[in-house]
C-alpha cells in the first residue's frame, strides 16, 4: 500500500524547541521511547523555531543538516519527537532517503511490540490503521492512478479509492470485534457491582511502577521492567483488605504526555477499566525531576476520558531513590488520606497504602448494629440477599443482633425500599 523505504534500527533523532508551551516535548523521553523501541540512536539533532514550517516542519538548512547527518552516519530511519504531517514526512524522506518517523509512528510502533493478547493486538492494529489513513490522503504518486488492463479500462476507481476502502472495511471489522471484547469486559463489571466487589485501578505516567506496584501488593508476575509501555493489556487481581473485604486491583496502560488521540480511541475497552473504578491510585515517579509535569499529564489524559471526577489517591514511589524519604500517609483537613509515600520495589509502605485504600473505600460505607425482634426476621432475608453481614448473634431476649456493612447509598436505598424504620433498630452506642 506504500511505496516507502524500510526503517531500520539505526536512527537520528530530531527535537525542535518551541516558544509554546503547549508544543514543547521532552529530549530524554524521545530517547527513552527509541530505547524502548529497540533502536539504536546514532545521533540528535536540534534546534528551535517559534513555529513549524509548512514544508520540513524545520526550516530548509535545518532539513539538510538532517538529511547530511544521516548520510554520514549511515542511518536508517530519522525520528522526529513531533507530529508531522503526511506532507512533511514525503517531503522529508524524499530529502533524506530514508523513512522518517513522528512521535506518534514510533509509539505505535512501541505498542505493537508490546501487545500479547488477541484484544491488545486488535487495539493496537486500529490505532495503525487510522493513523496510516490520514497518511493516504494526498499520498504517494502511484497512489492516484487508476487501474488499467481489459475490462477496466475507463473512469475505474484509483488506486488511492481502493486502499482507502480496504482500509475502511478492515477498520470496521476491528471495531466490531473490540465491542465485542467491550461487551465482555462490562458483564464482568456488572459482576463485580452486583457482588459489591470495589475496583482500585492503577493509574499514572508510562514507567512511574505501576506493574511493579501491582505484582507486589498481589503476589503476581506481571511483566514489569525499566522501560516505557511495558504494560499494555489490563491485568486484574482480587486483593482483601481489612473492613472492606474482597476488592479488585487494575494495572492498566501507562500515559505519556501528547498521548496519541487515535490510541485513546483505540484503547477505548482498556480504558474504561479506570473510568468505572471506586478508586484511583495515581501512581507517580517522585524520583524524576518532572514529576510535576507528569501529574498534570496524566490528568489531562483522565479529563479526556471522563475519569477525573474519581476519587485519587497519589502513591509517591520511589523513596527509595530519595534522601531522607520515609514510607508515610499525608492527609487533608478531614483526616482523609491524599498521598502514600513508598517504595515499589523494596516492599516499603505497602501496608501503610492498603490502609489508606481501606480509609478511601470505607468513606462512603455505613456500618450498623441492629436488634430484630423475631417479628421482623424478614429483615434477615434481604440483609442475605445483599450479602452485608459482616456478623451476627442473639441478644439475651431472643432479638437477633446483626453487623451490617455496605455503601451509604445502599443502605438509603433501602431505607426507601422497605416499609420499616430501620434506625429504630440501630443500636446506640
Amino acid at each position: 500500500m506504500f511505496d516507502r523505504y524500510e526503517a531500520g534500527e539505526q536512527a537520528v533523532l530530531v527535537h525542535v524547541d518551541f516558544a509554546d508551551e503547549n508544543s514543547k516535548e521532552d529530549l530524554l523521553e524521545l530517547q527513552l521511547l527509541v530505547s524502548s523501541a529497540g533502536v539504536n540512536a546514532i545521533d540528535v539533532v536540534t534546534g528551535s523555531r517559534q513555529v513549524p514550517q509548512a514544508r520540513y516542519f524545520v526550516g530548509s538548512g535545518k532539513a539538510e543538516e538532517i538529511a547530511n547527518a544521516v548520510r554520514a552516519q549511515q542511518a536508517d530511519v530519522v525520528i522526529f519527537n513531533h507530529s508531522l504531517s503526511p506532507s512533511q514526512e514525503r517531503n522529508l524522506e524524499a530529502l533524506c532517503q530514508c523513512r522518517v518517523l513522528d512521535r506518534t509512528g514510533l509509539i505505535l510502533d512501541i505498542f505493537a511490540q508490546r501487545a500479547r493478547t488477541h484484544e491488545g493486538k486488535l487495539q493496537v492494529e486500529l490505532a495503525q490503521l487510522r493513523h496510516i489513513s490520514t497518511r493516504l490522503i494526498r499520498g504517494w504518486t502511484h497512489l492516484d492512478k487508476q487501474k488499467g488492463g481489459i475490462g477496466l479500462r475507463g473512469p475505474g476507481e484509483s488506486q488511492l479509492e481502493t486502499d482507502r476502502r480496504l482500509l475502511r472495511a478492515r477498520i470496521k471489522a476491528i471495531q466490531r470485534r473490540l465491542d465485542k471484547v467491550q461487551k465482555q469486559r462490562e458483564q464482568g463489571r456488572r459482576s463485580r457491582v452486583r457482588a459489591e466487589i470495589p475496583t482500585v485501578s492503577l493509574v499514572g505516567y508510562t514507567n512511574a511502577g505501576k506493574s511493579t506496584l501491582f505484582n507486589t501488593m498481589t503476589q503476581s508476575s506481571v511483566y514489569a521492567a525499566d522501560q516505557l509501555f511495558a504494560t499494555l493489556d489490563p491485568t486484574l487481581r482480587k486483593i482483601q483488605l481489612q473492613d472492606v473485604g474482597s476488592a479488585i486491583l487494575a494495572d492498566t496502560v501507562g500515559f505519556i504526555r501528547h498521548l496519541p488521540h487515535d490510541l485513546i480511541a483505540a484503547f477505548k475497552a482498556t480504558l474504561q477499566e479506570t473510568q468505572e473504578a471506586n478508586l484511583l491510585l495515581h501512581v507517580v515517579d517522585y524520583a524524576d525531576d518532572q514529576f510535576r509535569e507528569n501529574i498534570g499529564q496524566v490528568n489531562e489524559v483522565l479529563e479526556e476520558i471522563k475519569a477525573d471526577e474519581i476519587q485519587q489517591l497519589v502513591v509517591c514511589n520511589k523513596i527509595d531513590r530519595m534522601d531522607g524519604v520515609s514510607a508515610k500517609i499525608d492527609r487533608d483537613e478531614s483526616g482523609m488520606p491524599i498521598r502514600v509515600w513508598l517504595s515499589a520495589q523494596q516492599g516499603e509502605g505497602i501496608d501503610l497504602l492498603l490502609s489508606a485504600i481501606t480509609e478511601c473505600l470505607s468513606k462512603n460505607m455505613v456500618q450498623h448494629t441492629l436488634l430484630i425482634p423475631p417479628q421482623k426476621s424478614n429483615l434477615r432475608g434481604v440483609f442475605f440477599d445483599m450479602n452485608c453481614i459482616a456478623s451476627q448473634d442473639y441478644a439475651e431476649n431472643g432479638d437477633w443482633q446483626v453487623e451490617v456493612r455496605m455503601e451509604l447509598r445502599d443502605w438509603n436505598r433501602l431505607i426507601k425500599r422497605i416499609d420499616v424504620d430501620l434506625e429504630s433498630y440501630i443500636v446506640k452506642n
